[in-house]
């Protein structure tokens, strides 16, 4: 270790919360190592057209935009790594984080590895994936004005992207496995007296269907076995989130569904490790916002180095 670079600060994540980051660390006189992943950019790679980032007036393609933000980071300074990272031990100081099969080490760490969508397991749904099938109502929802969209789900997530979804459709169907919903009972109440919401329930979908963009669903009633195809312009899977904290577990504070905690602004349980983005935020997972949770723990990881004399 002795031989190998001590980082101020190693950044894990390379979407808008772990790029953002970057950006404030460098320009904060830290070294700053992104390890970005084999495939980086985070959820915004998927995307298409995204037209609520601010700064961009005609909208920007989603790739671009993480393109920009990498760049922007590495040329103040971050160096940035296309590796996965594998673990990490909390019990040395400075930190050792193991990352494509090297080790680097830390004065302090910023997790930012965001959350996946958990999407359907069926045929043709990845392949549409920016082509008619989203998983963010309030990002996509103007581009289906006047169109016919489905939401799958049945939480309290599935119940917004639907109500968001009501301000452009012309109609909007939820799609539930089950006979009941088991979103929060005031949820439930908005999405069933509103009059542009029908609901299929007991239904699940089987395959998505288009050439170069979805066009179509096939369904099937889990109670009769019928099977049906319905026209539909954009499906809106609101399953789940699962947060990519893995590599954590049993070494940082997290909630039930693996969710890192953070206090006190960006601060985890363990003293110089600082959290951002949607690996902790379950409720906004804006671009906007992970940006701003980046900028949030920069800006504290180097008060917190600046205070304990690390740099």
């Amino acid at each position: 270790m002795m031989e190998s670079k001590i980082y101020d600060i190693v950044i894990i994540g390379s979407g808008p919360a772990g790029l953002t980051a970057g950006i404030y660390t460098t320009r904060g006189s830290a070294s700053t190592l992104i390890i970005g992943g084999e495939i980086w950019g985070g959820q915004l790679m998927l995307t298409t057209q995204v037209e609520n980032f601010p700064g961009f007036a005609q909208g920007i393609q989603g790739p671009k935009l993480m393109e920009e933000m990498r760049a922007q980071a590495t040329r103040l300074g971050a160096e940035f790594k296309e590796v996965n990272a594998e673990s990490i031990d909390i019990t040395k100081k400075p930190f050792e984080i193991t990352a494509g099969g090297e080790k680097y080490f830390a004065k302090s760490v910023i997790i930012a590895t965001g959350a996946e969508t958990v999407w359907l397991d069926a045929p043709g749904i990845k392949d549409l994936i920016g082509r008619g099938i989203s998983s963010c109502a309030p990002c996509d929802a103007p581009f289906f004005r006047g169109k016919k969209v489905a939401v799958v789900g049945g939480g309290d997530a599935a119940m917004e992207e639907a109500l968001v979804l009501t301000n452009y459709a012309s109609e909007v169907t939820i799609i539930h496995r089950r006979d009941a919903f088991k979103a929060s009972a005031a949820m439930q109440e908005k999405v069933l007296s509103n009059p542009k919401i029908k609901v299929l329930w007991n239904t699940e979908v089987m395959e998505a269907k288009g050439e170069g963009k979805l066009e179509k669903l096939i369904l099937k009633n889990n109670q009769t076995g019928e099977t049906s195809e319905v026209p539909f312009d954009g499906l809106f899977v609101a399953i789940g989130h699962k947060p990519q904290s893995d590599i954590f577990k049993g070494k940082i504070d997290m909630d039930e569904r693996g969710f890192i905690k953070v206090s006190d602004g960006s601060k985890s349980s363990v003293p110089g490790i600082f959290v951002a983005g949607d690996v902790h935020d379950f409720r906004y997972k804006q671009a906007i916002t992970a940006a701003s949770f980046g900028c949030m723990a920069a800006m504290e990881c180097l008060d917190f180095l600046a205070k304990s004399g690390e740099n």
